[in-house]
């Protein structure tokens, strides 16, 4: 599934439909590598619009996709490759429009979820947390309502989300701790069967496998334990014998869902979990009997590689490929260059 709290999806929510693939040949520069998450990553550098950006396409038109955008950043982490695009991905995030766009003017708008995961790229990066202008710890501590959810200040409304809290709760415990009151209301969103619902307040509470796997990742981080094990726990349920996980119950499982999904499980140390969920991912990714061009790039379901959708699907399947959580991320240490998959020929 894509990040449901990203604003442009918000506002605009036939913007999720396609995500145009700029793909091309490996260039030369481009170094082989037989890492599998590593071509991955490669394949969605290749894909930035001048080398810096993701783009969504809707009715004929292109428009910024800054919340894809940070999904790349993340990516390059965790796999330690195109530290080179990720640095011009951060300073494209920090012009003004684009900043602005995506988390809002801080005034009539504010956005939480697109702040804590700015917030978040800003830390992996170890850039200032004062971006582009703008104090996004500050930001977001003006987002935190009484009750301890992080809600949208925007007249369109709140679209906030298991994923915003989250990020939130992740990137403010890099910094030091996230507020307990944030903390105990993703804990007491938990469904009575262990795991977490993608939009709280919903009756009945029903468990979903991303706003899970983000949560758990969150309460790892804020050292909930017992409440993170219990959505762990529920997540291996919903994992299918191929190891991957669907967005919906009695869907084809994909590659975000089930990204997302390996993250928590390497993340909360069940490593057979994590490898099963790898092997889906694997078995998703073009090899070498594919086209060049396409080869390292991750498919969104066993249907086969599209590029309306492979952009999204590959940016959030890297990190289920690398085993890392967003807690652990770092770009400390990364590589420039666009690794191709080494195919011998």
């Amino acid at each position: 599934m894509t990040h449901r709290h990203t604003r442009v999806a918000v506002l605009l929510t036939a913007l999720t439909l396609a995500v145009g693939a700029l793909g091309s040949p490996a260039a030369a520069s481009s170094p082989p590598t037989l890492h599998r998450d590593q071509a991955a990553a490669g394949w969605l550098a290749r894909q930035m619009v001048s080398g810096d950006h993701f783009e969504v396409t809707f009715g004929g038109f292109s428009f910024p996709d800054q919340g894809l955008t940070i999904d790349g950043i993340l990516a390059y982490a965790a796999t330690g490759t195109a530290d080179d695009f990720a640095a011009r991905a951060t300073t494209w995030l920090a012009l003004p429009d684009n900043l602005t766009g995506y988390i809002g003017d801080g005034g009539g708008e504010a956005y939480a979820g697109a702040t804590a995961k700015l917030l978040l790229a800003t830390e992996v990066r170890g850039v200032p947390a004062t971006f582009g202008g703008v104090d996004l710890p500050a930001r977001l501590a003006g987002l935190l309502t009484p009750s301890g959810r992080y809600s949208d200040r925007s007249a369109f409304g709140d679209f906030t989300n298991a994923f915003s809290q989250s990020f939130a709760i992740i990137a403010l415990d890099r910094r030091g701790g996230a507020p307990a009151s944030a903390v105990n209301f993703l804990v007491g969103a938990e469904c009575p069967d262990g795991g977490f619902p993608l939009s709280f307040g919903q009756t009945p509470c029903a468990s979903d496998p991303d706003g899970t796997s983000m949560a758990v990742q969150a309460l790892l981080a804020s050292g909930r334990i017992a409440a993170a094990n219990r959505g762990l726990t529920w997540l291996a349920g919903q994992q299918q014998a191929g190891g991957g996980i669907s967005a919906v119950p009695g869907a084809a499982p994909n590659a975000n869902s089930t990204g997302l999904a390996g993250q928590a499980f390497a993340a909360g140390g069940r490593p057979v979990r994590a490898a099963l969920a790898k092997l889906f991912l694997l078995g998703l990714q073009v090899g070498c009997a594919g086209a060049t061009a396409d080869r390292g790039a991750i498919a969104f379901d066993t249907t086969g590689f599209d590029p309306a959708t492979a952009t999204r699907a590959t940016a959030q399947g890297v990190l289920g490929l690398a085993d890392i959580g967003y807690a652990q991320l770092t770009a400390h240490g990364a590589h420039s260059g666009d690794p191709h998959l080494a195919c011998g020929h």
